[in-house]
C-alpha cells in the first residue's frame, strides 16, 4: 500500500431547499388558506478518524466531496426532506486545516474522533409561515440557503508512543520484526524503509505500545535531503525515542559521529522531537568489532547504550524495559 500523509480536497456542504408557495385547493372548503411547506436543511461534510486505515491515499484520487441538497417544501405544509451528510473518512492521527486562512479546524488525534468542516444550508420557510392576521394569503416563501464551501489540506502525523530513528542501514527495520508483528522491507543497502512502518508490542506487564520505524536520516535531512525529512514531522507525537545506532559499520563510520549528526538533524528541525527522552541502542553487537565501539561510545558521549543484536535478538529484552521504565518515569 502507498503512503500518502498529505491531501488537499474540496468540500462542499448541501444547500438548504426552498420553501414553496401552495394554497390548499379541496373541495367544499370555499376559502383555502396557504399551506407550503419548508425546505429541507443539506447535509454537513463530516470528517472522522478510522482505525482501520493507515493513509491518506483514498484522498489523493478523490478531492472532491459533496453533501446531499435538501428538498423543496411541498403542498399541504409537507417539509421536503433533508440532504445526507457525507462522512469522510481518515487515518487517527489527521490534521485538518483550513486552506485559504491556514485555520487548524481539527486534530483527530483519536480513533473515532470526527468534525463537521462544512455546515449545511437552512431550508426555506414555506408561504404557511408568513400567514397572520394582516396577509392571510402570504405569495412569498424563503430561498434555502447556501451550504458552506471549503479548500481544505489535511496533514497525517502518525500516532507512536515510540518512534524508530538512526541512519540508513542502521537495523531499524530488522528491530521492528523483532519486537512485534509487523514485517517492514528489509534489505543490506540504505533507504530500504520508503514509508512509516507500524508495529505493536506486547510486555510481559501486560502493556502495549505502538512503535513507529522512520526512514533514514542524513545529514542535511531538515533542509530535504534524502528520504527523512517528509518524516520527521511523524516523530512529534512520540513519548519516546529509540535511537538505534549501528556499532559495526560496514562504511567504517565513526558511530559517535554518526549519532551527533542525527541529534544536530532534530536540533535544527525544531519543536519537541529533540527534547524527547531518547534509550540509545547499540546495534549489531553480534559482529566482532561492535564491542569496541560501544567502549568508544560511553567513553566520548558519557552515554551507555543498551547493547543489542536485532538480528540475534540479543538485548531486546532489556531494550524494551528501558522503554517502559521512561514510561513510568512519565514519558
Amino acid at each position: 500500500m502507498h503512503f500518502v500523509d498529505e491531501a488537499e480536497i474540496f468540500v462542499k456542504a448541501g444547500d438548504g431547499g426552498d420553501g414553496c408557495v401552495s394554497f390548499r385547493r379541496e373541495k367544499y372548503v370555499p376559502k383555502g388558506g396557504p399551506d407550503g411547506g419548508d425546505g429541507g436543511d443539506g447535509g454537513d461534510v463530516i470528517i472522522k478518524a478510522d482505525a482501520n486505515l493507515a493513509t491518506l491515499l483514498d484522498l489523493v484520487s478523490q478531492k472532491q466531496y459533496f453533501a446531499g441538497d435538501g428538498e423543496g417544501g411541498k403542498s399541504r405544509k409537507r417539509g421536503g426532506a433533508d440532504g445526507s451528510d457525507i462522512v469522510i473518512k481518515v487515518p487517527p492521527g489527521t490534521i485538518i486545516r483550513d486552506t485559504d486562512s491556514g485555520l487548524v479546524l481539527k486534530d483527530l488525534n483519536a480513533p473515532g474522533a470526527a468534525v463537521v468542516v462544512a455546515r449545511h444550508g437552512r431550508g426555506g420557510k414555506g408561504n404557511a409561515r408568513f400567514a397572520d392576521s394582516v396577509n392571510q394569503t402570504p405569495r412569498h416563501c424563503e430561498e434555502g440557503r447556501p451550504g458552506r464551501s471549503r479548500n481544505l489540506r489535511l496533514e497525517l502525523k502518525l500516532i507512536a508512543e515510540v518512534g524508530l530513528i538512526g541512519a540508513p542501514n542502521a537495523g531499524k527495520s530488522t528491530l521492528l520484526s523483532h519486537i512485534s508483528a509487523a514485517h517492514p522491507r528489509i534489505a543490506p543497502y540504505p533507504f530500504t524503509t520508503l514509508q512509516p512502518q507500524l508495529g505493536v508490542v506486547d510486555t510481559d506487564g501486560f502493556r502495549r505500545f505502538v512503535v513507529a520505524d522512520l526512514p533514514g536520516l542524513i545529514e542535511g535531512a531538515h533542509e530535504g535531503k534524502g528520504l527523512g525529512d517528509e518524516f520527521l514531522k511523524h516523530i512529534e507525537r512520540t513519548k519516546v525515542l529509540v535511537h538505534v545506532v549501528d556499532m559495526a559499520p560496514a562504511d567504517g563510520s565513526n558511530p559517535v559521529e554518526v549519532y551527533g549528526s542525527i541529534r544536530a538533524e532534530l536540533e535544527m528541525y525544531g519543536g519537541k522531537p529533540a527534547e524527547r527522552p531518547e534509550v540509545i541502542a547499540g546495534n549489531k553487537t553480534d559482529l566482532p568489532e561492535a564491542e569496541e565501539n560501544i567502549k568508544k561510545f560511553q567513553l566520548e558521549t558519557g552515554i551507555n547504550p543498551v547493547p543489542i543484536s536485532a538480528v540475534t535478538g540479543a538485548g531486546l529484552r532489556k531494550l524494551v524495559s528501558e522503554i517502559l521504565n521512561l514510561f513510568q518515569d512519565g514519558a
